[in-house]
């Protein structure tokens, strides 16, 4: 259960090292784009995901039970994030057209926000990846508290 879980951990990493690459490189990080995900918020999914990462790898190196249980609370809270920024994706992804700099209503060139860049089968493997790794962490945590 322990290596299932950090190869699925993995390979959530890299749909979502994908995502955030192609997020920062269509300039969501530049002044003048508007993006619905807030910055703040996807770096410290980020963030929390990677130290819970570095968690789990720790816990499998030395066995550590309370390792394990650290690991999951992280988790929980970037699931959380996750979830948060799906939801703020969606519209996004359903608009038909280009929001204007500065805002609907607003004349200048029209530029898309970021995220409308992400392709639906990474963000949907993403999800469904993130969701199996929270589960198995439990299910080891849960198992490493009865050996």
């Amino acid at each position: 259960m322990h290596i299932a879980a950090l190869i699925t951990w993995l390979i959530t990493a890299l749909g979502g090292f994908y995502l955030l690459g192609t997020w920062i490189a269509k300039g969501a990080l530049r002044s003048r784009v508007s993006s619905h995900l807030p910055a703040p918020v996807l770096f410290g999914h980020f963030l929390l995901a990677a130290v819970g990462l570095v968690v789990w790898i720790v816990y499998m190196a030395v066995g550590k039970t309370p390792l394990a249980w650290t690991a999951f609370g992280l988790l929980v809270p970037v699931a959380l994030l996750g979830l948060a920024m799906f939801a703020r994706w969606l519209p996004t992804v359903r608009a038909d057209r280009a929001v204007p700099v500065g805002g609907p209503g607003t004349p200048g060139a029209a530029i898309e926000a970021p995220e409308r860049h992400f392709p639906i089968p990474v963000v949907l493997a993403h999800g469904a990846f993130a969701m199996t790794t929270v589960i198995l962490v439990l299910i080891a945590a849960i198992q490493a508290n009865g050996s």
